[in-house]
């Protein structure tokens, strides 16, 4: 990316602090989601605040708030990282998506509005327009598209901001398990064949799907973390001459 996001963010009292501490926050939720933040990625704190332009107190509230959402772990005297669940979290990090997105899938199915299946159809049309393309990182955008629009839509509100947590866990470990080429969450086909059962129904046989789903990206993780080196101001999207490497 070549915009400058640190021009965003203008310190002027409390408020605009609010503002500062809100946008670390999103812009690392959003790197991790899209899986250009690896898991065990060190967020330091004099970093951060270089590359965002704040004050450490403001990066300590973001990262409060990260933690809080299970995106980085925090222990004293340590630097802070991007989760990186163990395989047994893993495991029930993917059983309870099937429990929660399969029971939205069910609530859903054959209850559509025209508007809901519209915005479903351009999202799948977009990430497969972005596979035949080979633009991963759109499909990328995509994939995550489809499952946070049913958390936003789910009829029980409770299970959908359960979803939207777990959706951002799964990304997490979906980076930190995948293997060498992977693309993630694109079996192909099965979006476009959940939006129909979705559309139609039966409730039990979109909860399946949906389970199944999940399964089939589950099956895809080889269990073996990989290193890399991480340059967080190019993650983030600051220019060149601001780059920190960790």
């Amino acid at each position: 990316m070549n915009e400058d996001w640190t021009k965003h963010i203008v310190v002027e009292g409390a408020g605009k602090l609010r503002n500062a501490d809100q946008h670390i926050v999103d812009m690392i939720r959003q790197a991790v989601l899209t899986q250009r933040l690896p898991p065990g990625t060190r967020l330091p704190e004099v970093s951060l605040g270089e590359i965002f332009g704040v004050s450490r107190s403001v990066v300590r509230k973001a990262l409060t708030r990260l933690a809080a959402d299970h995106i980085i772990v925090q222990h004293p005297n340590q630097v802070a990282r991007i989760a990186a669940p163990d395989i047994v979290e893993t495991r029930e990090i993917f059983a309870a998506r099937r429990l929660v997105e399969g029971e939205i899938a069910s609530l859903m199915a054959g209850k559509l509005t025209q508007a809901q299946r519209q915005k479903l159809a351009e999202i799948i049309d977009e990430e497969q327009l972005a596979h035949r393309q080979g633009n991963e990182a759109k499909r990328v955008e995509c994939s995550l598209a489809v499952h946070r629009y049913l958390a936003d839509q789910s009829p029980n509100r409770v299970l959908g901001i359960m979803l939207t947590d777990l959706i951002l866990r799964t990304s997490i470990v979906i980076a930190l398990y995948k293997r060498a080429g992977m693309q993630a969450c694109y079996l192909d086909h099965d979006h476009a064949n959940l939006l129909l059962l979705l559309e139609q129904g039966p409730a039990d046989e979109a909860c399946e799907r949906m389970r199944a789903h999940l399964s089939a990206l589950e099956a895809l993780l080889d269990l073996r973390a990989q290193e890399a080196h991480i340059d967080l101001a190019s993650i983030l999207g600051v220019p060149n001459n601001a780059s920190t490497s960790i």
